[in-house]
């Protein structure tokens, strides 16, 4: 079975305290995309906005104890109707996967 969720660490923006949510995931061309339904209003995204370096794991919240690795990533918001074609992608497979793809989109691209 396909892993169904995404651990994703930013940097808080005030704090500067790592900040860890749990999220759905699509994966396409060698990155990985989540999708925000609050859209510029969450929290993730904000941080991402002002540091666009995180990093993730799927699978397990607890990717370092586990033994699986904490990959790094740059994070970027696609704005709405910049990239149409990857935005529908991105919706279909989300759907695909969850039934479901209504929000603002993130991409992130491993280093």
């Amino acid at each position: 079975m396909a892993e169904q969720f995404l651990y994703l660490t930013t940097k808080g923006r005030t704090s500067g305290e790592p900040r860890q949510i749990e999220i759905w995931f699509a994966e396409h061309a060698g990155r990985h995309y989540l999708v925000s339904e609050k859209r510029e209003e969450s929290n993730w995204v904000k941080n991402i906005e002002r540091d666009p370096k995180v990093a993730y794991s799927i699978g397990t919240r607890d990717a370092p104890q586990s033994g699986i690795a904490t990959r790094q990533a740059t994070a970027r918001v696609i704005r709405p109707n910049t990239e149409p074609d990857l935005e529908k992608t991105v919706a279909a497979l989300m759907h695909q996967k969850y039934k479901w793809s209504d929000g603002l989109i993130v991409e992130l691209t491993p280093h």
